[in-house]
């Protein structure tokens, strides 16, 4: 079986070489003749564990292939992916003018039936307006080829999103053709002998599941934050009642951490569209709109801590952070609550010292020079008034009390994924700020 997947940003590169992985040939295409040339030479443009190794091993195989032509890589394709970039408008919409462009590409080349398949996430109604590209450009031809197209949203999770592929929890599709649902059959008859379930559906609900999903997970996480910064103002800990709350089966213990708001590719671009797409239809998403806004408010929280501990002079207070990327096993900087913090510092006269493990050049892209970068968490920390832990990489979990003390003109700790204890961090003669309990002083 020969499929393209066309977009090789992270979801089109981590589809397309775990596909490979089951014996399926895969050409991944990209416009960016530089990106295409380095992944033949086995070089990886995203961080993600695990996926230089599998991408080697099915180039290799001759499995996996990579070309920037698409009329070139559809012969002989039964299905191609749309992986492309779809960011958000400056209304929050999705902007749909890659996923579109290729979609007439492929009715401009394809020479047989094809079932055309969006990966990308896309508002609601993106599968028809596909369906109408391909086909203009086939009438153009004054062609009769079939095709068929699909809706096949991708659930992955930065930092593991090879497993997430090869052991999902559901596989969703929507298509309205018999002849479509037994080609994604075959594709799909890998992950079905381990009884991962293929869930059939109209296009129109396959697109929705994806933006509900995303949207719900944000919403649980903003509704926590809420929780913790109201339990921190009356004196409860927000790690007890997450614990309490956790242990309930239908509200369950994922996705309700407190911490310095959500980032990422997903959450933050689905909301904004989903949201869009209710005012589209006159049925305007008020709570989702009110996630937004919390998780706007919760990326400043952890300045608004410092500034408050500093009486609200932060001028040349030299700030170390531990962590850029929006969340741990990732090098992805889009929207990350790091971003916030650092700026509202520095428009407060902050001096910045940062580390993240695998972030840091990307995070020299967004932020230029405003920001010194470290060799490692510990020279971040020199002649430091304060430590920021922002993102929960678990080199950051345990702490060379006595070197840090030795490095920090003062010993405190702004925490914004609460991985610390507060004790502990007492006992150590550290002040220590998280988020949604007591902040803490050292012991006398």
């Amino acid at each position: 079986m020969k499929i393209a997947v066309i977009g090789t940003g992270y979801v089109g590169l981590v589809s397309g070489t775990c596909f490979a992985e089951t014996g399926i040939t895969v050409t991944c295409v990209d416009i960016d003749k530089s990106k295409i040339d380095r992944l033949n030479n086995g070089e990886i443009p995203i961080y993600e564990p695990g996926l230089e190794r599998l991408v080697n091993k099915n180039i290799e195989t001759g499995r996996l292939l990579f070309s920037t032509s698409l009329e070139e890589s559809i012969t002989d394709c039964e299905a191609i992916f749309i992986a492309v970039g779809t960011p958000p408008d400056e209304d929050g919409s999705a902007d749909l003018k890659y996923v579109l462009s290729v979609a007439a590409e492929i009715g401009q080349y394809m020479k047989d039936y094809l079932v055309v398949i969006t990966k990308s996430t896309v508002p609601i109604n993106t599968a028809e307006r596909v369906r109408v590209a391909v086909q203009a450009e086939l009438t153009k031809r004054g062609s009769d080829l079939e095709f068929d197209v699909a809706s096949n949203p991708e659930f992955l999770k930065e930092g593991a999103a090879i497993n997430d592929f090869l052991k999902p929890d559901r596989i969703i599709v929507g298509t309205d053709s018999e002849r479509a649902i037994k080609m994604i059959q075959r594709l799909y008859k890998p992950f079905l002998l381990n009884n991962h379930p293929l869930i059939f559906m109209d296009i129109r609900s396959a697109e929705m599941t994806k933006y509900a999903a995303n949207a719900m997970l944000a919403t649980k996480i903003s509704f926590m934050n809420e929780i913790a910064n109201l339990c921190e103002i009356v004196g409860a800990d927000v790690n007890m009642v997450r614990q309490g709350i956790g242990s309930d089966s239908r509200i369950g213990n994922k996705f309700i951490y407190a911490g310095a708001g959500y980032g990422g590719s997903c959450f933050p671009k689905d909301v904004k569209a989903l949201v869009k797409t209710g005012l589209e239809y006159h049925s305007p998403l008020r709570i989702l709109q009110s996630v937004e806004e919390a998780n706007e408010h919760q990326k400043s929280v952890i300045a608004l801590k410092l500034m408050a501990h500093f009486d609200g002079d932060m001028k040349g207070k030299k700030v170390a952070i531990w962590g850029l990327s929006f969340k741990p096993e990732t090098d992805d900087m889009r929207e990350a609550p790091s971003l916030v913090i650092i700026d509202n510092l520095l428009k407060a006269g902050a001096i910045i010292k940062a580390f993240d493990p695998v972030a840091m050049k990307e995070a020299e892209r967004m932020l230029n020079s405003s920001v010194e970068f470290c060799a490692n968490k510990y020279d971040a920390l020199v002649d430091a008034d304060a430590l920021v832990v922002i993102t929960e990489w678990s080199e950051f979990r345990i702490l060379n009390y006595p070197q840090m003390k030795e490095l920090m003109k003062e010993t405190v700790i702004f925490d914004g994924r609460n991985i610390y204890e507060p004790t502990e961090m007492q006992e150590n003669g550290f002040s220590y700020y998280s988020i949604g309990r007591k902040p803490v002083i050292p012991n006398s």
